[in-house]
């Protein structure tokens, strides 16, 4: 039996100095703000922020050493110089900023946080909602057995999962909300707190109710009780007793008044030691409370729909949200022929209160025939996307062709959309940044061989729940990603991927369609280090003596990450070959000191109390070459072709790639798109290009001259200038907008 041992792989200090003294990050416009607002742990010790190469150190020692081979009673010398030269290679690899692990991992791997939640280190998660066993997990609700199977248990994966900081792709179709019973109870909820608590005045507010008062009118004894402890099980465990109550096979007794008791649960603005920041206070929570007992009680003496399940989980999300404590990270999937789900954000008062938590998708397959109907709620309101679970489950990458139930266990996907998931599994992503491994001297081969067993370790945490040990064990499933992808297409091979169109019949529906040509040295490039990925794999997988991943290779959209190296987001071409970049501080970080003392303009936001946003001008990699394209001027038709250029050639997983189409000019061309690339593209979703659509939008397209005299105003290094003005930093501060992928879907903390 395995046991844990002291030894541990550790980068010297020698290693890590020699390696910052002769490689240099590649910093973006944006890289070092955004980290060190993002991914910079504190540093108790030293009363400050971790610096680039601390952290990379911390990210690295963290991740090598999930090796199981570590984990024995007698380890092999061999084994451990060997994952010793590893962990400097990687270490080079990403202080480079050649390559990253995903935002996630940045900020977890080697963290305390990492050693009691394995499951921080993921940034997505999927669950089917359907009544299932909570199983030997961290959390089991007083009143379950593990086997017993509940209506809960899905709502309480995604809400815990969520308040990790992860994101949460969740099914409603048919075949999963139709297996919940009918709700037989209606509850009588009462949320009583202390007036000894901080959080006193809030909670009531809220819609709680005074302790003592509700125990002097009623007689707790004849109710199910619960004082939820200062913990986010108590929030999970107080959500699912609710959630239960309503149905005779987790309520035998038959009890209709619950009562939770709040008083313990910290007050807002108090410190959170584990995953930092700051509590939201129990307000939310009992809002959250009072609405999904709202939503069961309205369901009494029927099933739940797709719709009913689908406002618990936003009511979830937005709770976790509340405060400005946690991101949350949803997608709702939902049946392609269901017009209720489809249509419910046309409720305006729910939407703003509730249903704008999770970004909305159909599940389709090849023969799906219904996109005229989609095409016109797109052009409409952007949604809903596009899931092929028909794809996902028989097909790896497009060029191997059909291999019948390949991922046969496929109910959905993560927010993103680029990582096909079982029920409870979690997305597991690295990223490499070939244009800039290249100019660093990195053969791409090296490096993607690094991502790949970086990511392979990750699937040896200590995962909490059941049914994601299960999944994660027999899958072990990874996402090796790439971003920069224009960047290095336009470097390596001189032009765009898609070379020309022909002309060409669908073979299935007769109609005209228009073949992209696509570049045949960029075929072989993609195709060879796909290969060189399964093949790193197969190779660490025999050692290990564990499963080969069912799949290796995704392209996820990037935000945050792909900023650090001021690189193209994933697959996404640049938003403008200029333009000005904003991000959000709080109005107390004193980088902005730093920022305004270096000649950049901050003003503050207009939209939010208390922060401040800040102009950055920033510049494409080959925004001159003639051959550049940015999202507002590529076609649509260019987008589905390069999407499903990655999905055929490099992608056994999914693509992500938000499509930007002109309003005014491109509505009618969706549908047909969707048509011809039905057999090809996993996922896919679309938006309206906005350009400069609003006041102090994120992106702003502007001219050559203008960021000419943008440039010209800055002078000075901001990180040392940060360091002049402030040898002590502030704890718990960070940029308000940081997201881990370029549609904001997937949070970092």
């Amino acid at each position: 039996m395995a046991t844990e041992t002291a030894i541990r792989v550790s980068l010297t200090d020698d290693f890590v100095q020699s390696v910052v003294n002769t490689v240099k990050p590649h910093w973006g416009e944006l890289g070092w703000v955004t980290y060190k607002r993002t991914y910079a742990r504190w540093i108790d010790s030293k009363g400050r922020t971790e610096n680039w190469d601390e952290t990379v150190k911390r990210v690295v020692e963290g991740n090598i050493n999930l090796d199981p081979r570590l984990h024995t009673d007698e380890i092999d010398p061999d084994v451990y110089a060997e994952l010793t030269d590893e962990a400097q290679q990687l270490f080079k690899l990403v202080y480079g900023l050649a390559a990253t692990p995903s935002g996630r991992n940045l900020w977890i791997s080697g963290s305390d946080y990492q050693k009691r939640n394995g499951d921080a280190l993921n940034n997505c998660w999927f669950v089917a909602v359907r009544p299932q066993a909570y199983g030997h997990s961290h959390i089991v609700p007083w009143y379950l057995s593990e086997k017993t199977v509940a209506p809960s248990m899905p709502f309480s994966f995604m809400f815990d999962q969520l308040m990790k900081g992860g994101g949460v792709g969740f099914s409603v179709a048919a075949e999963n909300v139709n297996q919940m019973p009918a709700v037989d109870n209606r509850i009588d909820l009462a949320v009583i707190i202390d007036k000894s608590s901080k959080a006193y005045d809030e909670s009531i507010a809220a819609g709680a109710v005074d302790r003592d008062a509700w125990l002097a009118a009623n007689n707790i004894d004849d109710a199910l009780s619960y004082r939820l402890p200062d913990t986010r099980e108590g929030w999970v465990e107080a959500n699912a007793a609710l959630i239960d109550a309503h149905f005779n096979g987790t309520n035998p007794s038959g009890v209709t008044t619950l009562v939770l008791d709040i008083s313990d649960i910290r007050e807002r603005g108090a410190k959170i030691h584990g995953f930092g920041g700051t509590a939201s206070g129990p307000a939310p929570l009992v809002e959250m409370l009072g609405d999904i007992n709202g939503v069961l009680n309205d369901a009494v003496g029927r099933k739940l729909t797709s719709v009913d399940a689908t406002d618990i989980g936003n009511l979830i999300g937005k709770t976790v949200v509340a405060g400005n404590v946690r991101r949350s990270a949803e997608i709702a999937l939902g049946g392609a022929d269901d017009s209720a789900f489809i249509t419910m954000k046309q409720d305006k008062d729910k939407l703003y209160h509730h249903r704008w938590a999770s970004n909305n998708s159909v599940l389709v397959t090849s023969s799906f025939t219904g996109y005229d109907e989609v095409a016109a709620a797109i052009a409409e309101n952007g949604e809903p996307g596009m899931v092929n679970l028909e794809l996902a489950r028989n097909y790896g990458r497009i060029a191997d062709g059909r291999q019948e139930g390949i991922d046969a266990e496929v109910e959905g996907t993560n927010p993103c959309g680029e990582i096909s998931l079982a029920n409870g599994e979690p997305c597991n992503l690295f990223e490499v940044f070939p244009v800039i491994a290249e100019q660093q001297g990195w053969n791409l081969h090296a490096a993607f061989r690094l991502a790949a067993r970086y990511t392979k370790r990750v699937t040896f945490s200590n995962y909490d729940w059941e049914i994601s040990r299960n999944v994660i064990e027999k899958n072990r499933r990874i996402g090796v990603s790439m971003s920069g992808i224009q960047d290095w297409i336009l470097s390596r091979f001189g032009h765009r991927v898609v070379t020309g169109y022909e002309d060409a019949t669908d073979p299935e529906t007769g109609a005209a369609i228009k073949k992209p040509i696509y570049d045949q040295e960029a075929v072989k490039a993609f195709d060879g280090l796909y290969k060189g990925v399964v093949a790193a794999d197969k190779e660490y997988s025999k050692q290990l003596h564990c499963n080969e991943s069912i799949k290796h290779t995704t392209v996820k959209p990037s935000g945050t990450v792909s900023k650090l190296a001021g690189v193209s987001e994933g697959m996404h071409f640049h938003y403008s070959n200029y333009l000005i970049q904003r991000i959000r501080f709080q109005d107390s970080d004193p980088v902005l000191d730093a920022l305004k003392a270096c000649g950049y303009n901050i003003e503050p936001d207009i939209y939010s109390k208390n922060t401040m946003c800040v102009e950055f001008p920033v510049r494409a990699e080959h925004a001159d070459s003639p051959d550049f394209a940015s999202a507002g001027t590529v076609s649509i038709a260019e987008q589905f072709a390069t999407q499903a250029f990655l999905q055929t050639y490099w992608a056994d997983n999914s693509v992500s790639c938000t499509v930007t189409f002109q309003p005014d000019s491109e509505t009618d061309e969706i549908a047909p798109l969707f048509n011809q690339y039905r057999n090809i593209i996993k996922s896919t979703s679309l938006l309206p290009y906005s350009g400069a659509g609003y006041q102090q939008a994120p992106k702003e397209p502007f001219s050559k001259e203008d960021y000419k005299k943008m440039r010209a105003q800055l002078h000075g290094d901001v990180a040392k200038k940060f360091n002049e003005l402030h040898p002590a930093d502030v704890k718990d501060l960070e940029i308000v907008d940081q997201t881990d992928c370029a549609s904001g879907a997937c949070p970092v903390k």
